[in-house]
């Protein structure tokens, strides 16, 4: 049970915590102080050290999950459903990049993904005067295929030419970001009429996900419901499917599976196609949520990269991503409160990239927490020992001699 991957997670995120308390503690301005004359009164710096973390994240925990101080019981958990709207986004592009990580892919390229599906999704749809039960599925599904459209060109050329999908979605973020940018720059195009500056019109309001629960939880829309279905199809895709069977074996192997009969190329284009789609999905919360002010250069807000983190904490399954997006979200909605308590809020962005750090060295987080380590470590541990007790070949002139 140690050597598994929930104590790995868990330990890890448990670090990240105590590393950021001590970020905490060093910025806190009365821990500074104090610690001015720690040799004379050290209690006063301990208890300026205590404070100092624990009205941190007490205030992460009161402005992501609970807030004991709202007059009514609406208010109290307001900030879970700001937590669950944060999220929403972040799973459905974090599902883009675990599926593409299944497939032996790494995409980058989720945030020019997001831009793409929003653009498509703004130009043919933003004008239509639909009522709202055909308006939001015609702009949800043109956003999809914008987004797998974008991931698709990856896929092809990935199949076609064999070059790396990691410079090619990288490149393909800059053409998808300017080119959005062109359009809301463009009043024939996107850009809000009558106004000069680089933004959309606002997102219709007969194209926009209804609040889940009432105005009181604006952030919390049917957009979440839609990410948990795709959640659940790209859990079923994977693990239950014949191609999902398809894209784990070239995963791990792609010259086994060819030798298989499996289309390498063509689980390379399916993977990308899915991949995209569920980026655009991303995209389509942005801009179909219930608070929205329009396109904009930034309504992908960093989510395209933040999913890469999110895929990596989710050990890239259909719902470990699910609950790393909720935890990032959560991150995010908390980070809001500490700021209001003069906490730095890169701070958060500290814990988050440290979570991700531990993730990706397990063999650093058993060392700390002194866990037993796993028979794949035993054994790269005892080839290391072996090829140090090997002795070095003699050199020929000492062979000649």
């Amino acid at each position: 049970m140690l050597r598994g991957s929930a104590v790995t997670t868990i330990l890890a995120f448990v670090l990240a915590m105590l590393v950021g308390g001590v970020l905490i503690a060093v910025t806190n301005d009365e821990v500074q102080r104090t610690a001015g004359y720690f040799f004379a009164r050290p209690g006063d710096t301990i208890a300026a050290i205590w404070h100092a973390v624990y009205n941190g994240y007490e205030a992460l925990f009161r402005g992501a999950v609970f807030n004991p101080r709202g007059k009514d019981f609406a208010t109290q958990i307001r900030p879970l459903t700001n937590s669950l709207g944060f999220a929403a986004p972040l799973i459905a592009a974090g599902l883009g990049v675990a599926l593409a990580f299944r497939v032996g892919l790494f995409n980058i390229g989720a945030r020019g993904q997001m831009l793409i599906g929003v653009a498509v999704a703004g130009l043919l749809t933003f004008s239509l005067d639909l009522p709202m039960w055909l308006h939001i599925p015609v702009t949800l599904v043109a956003g999809i295929a914008g987004g797998a459209i974008w991931g698709g060109i990856v896929g092809i050329i990935k199949a076609r030419t064999g070059a790396h999908e990691v410079i090619l979605t990288i490149m393909l973020n800059y053409v998808a970001f300017y080119l959005l940018l062109w359009m809301i720059r463009t009043p024939s195009l996107l850009q809000k009429p009558g106004s000069n500056q680089p933004i959309s019109a606002p997102t219709p309001a007969s194209a926009q996900f209804p609040e889940l629960f009432g105005e009181r939880f604006p952030l919390l829309d049917w957009g979440f419901i839609v990410v948990i279905a795709a959640t659940v199809f790209v859990w079923w895709l994977v693990e239950h499917s014949s191609l999902g069977l398809r894209m784990r074996a070239v995963g791990e192997n792609p010259h086994a599976a060819r030798a298989a009969g499996i289309s390498v190329q063509r689980v390379y284009i399916y993977a990308m196609l899915f991949a995209g789609g569920l980026a655009g999905l991303a995209g389509m919360n942005q801009i179909q949520g219930a608070v929205n002010s329009g396109i904009t250069e930034s309504i992908d807000a960093g989510i395209g990269f933040d999913a890469i983190t999110v895929a990596l904490l989710g050990r890239s399954r259909a719902w470990g991503t699910f609950a790393a997006g909720i935890l990032f979200g959560a991150l995010k909605a908390g980070s809001f409160s500490m700021q209001a308590q003069g906490i730095p809020v890169d701070i958060v962005l500290v814990v988050q990239s440290l979570v991700v750090l531990f993730i990706a060295a397990p063999p650093l987080l058993r060392a700390v927490f002194f866990l037993p380590r796993t028979d794949l470590e035993k054994a790269a541990r005892a080839r290391a020992k072996a090829a140090r007790r090997r002795p070095e070949p003699a050199d020929d002139k000492a062979v000649a001699a």
